[in-house]
C-alpha cells in the first residue's frame, strides 16, 4: 500500500452514491439502482444503495441480493424438516420461477426498510485503510460509511480496500 494511504483518499462522496429514503418501495428502488449501474458516471457499479431517513441520518444499506430476498415469497425460503432433510434449492426455484408474475411483484412494493442491512460499523476519513478492510471482513459488509465531524461524509466500498491491498500485496 502506499505509504500513508488513509480512507479519504478512497471514499466516494456521500452525494455521487445512490441512496433512497426507508419508505421507498422495492421496485422503486430496483429502478434506482438499475439506472446507477447503467448511466452513473460519477459511481460506477454499485455494490449497494445507501437509504436514509426523512432527517438524512443514514439507517442502510440494500444490496441486489436483499431485493431479491425480499421478492421471495416466505414459503419458499428452504426450511429443515424433522429428520435434517432440506429442501432442494433447484426444486424451490423452480416453483418461485412459476409464481414470480403474482407473488413477486406483489412484494415489490414492501418498503427497502424490511430488507435492508442496518448500519454494522463506520470509519473516519483519516482511518487507514486495513482498519476499513477488517471491519468490512468481521462485520460482512461491502461498504462502511465515512464518518467525520459526527456527519457523513462518503462511503468506502469493498472494492477500493481491495485494490488498495492488492497493490500492496503484487508491490506495486
Amino acid at each position: 500500500m502506499s505509504q500513508n494511504r488513509t480512507v479519504g483518499d478512497l471514499k466516494i462522496d456521500i452525494f455521487d452514491y445512490p441512496h433512497i429514503p426507508y419508505w421507498f418501495t422495492l421496485k422503486q428502488a430496483t429502478g434506482i439502482i438499475r439506472k446507477s449501474m447503467i448511466e452513473s458516471e460519477k459511481c460506477f457499479h454499485p455494490l449497494a444503495i445507501l437509504v436514509f431517513d426523512e432527517k438524512y441520518n443514514l439507517m442502510g444499506t440494500l444490496e441486489l441480493k436483499n431485493i431479491l430476498k425480499g421478492l421471495e415469497p416466505k414459503f419458499l425460503s428452504p426450511s429443515t424438516k424433522a429428520q435434517g432433510y432440506t429442501d432442494s434449492a433447484e426444486s424451490l426455484s423452480s416453483v418461485w420461477d412459476s409464481l414470480f408474475s403474482e407473488k413477486s411483484k406483489a412484494l415489490a412494493e414492501r418498503p427497502v426498510i424490511e430488507v435492508m442491512n442496518p448500519i454494522k460499523g463506520q470509519v473516519s476519513s483519516d482511518s487507514p485503510v486495513t482498519k476499513a478492510a477488517y471491519l468490512m471482513v468481521h462485520q460482512d459488509v461491502m461498504i462502511l460509511p465515512v464518518i467525520d465531524n459526527q456527519k457523513i461524509v462518503g462511503i468506502i466500498r469493498m472494492k477500493e480496500v481491495f485494490e488498495e491491498i492488492a497493490k500492496a500485496i503484487l508491490n506495486e
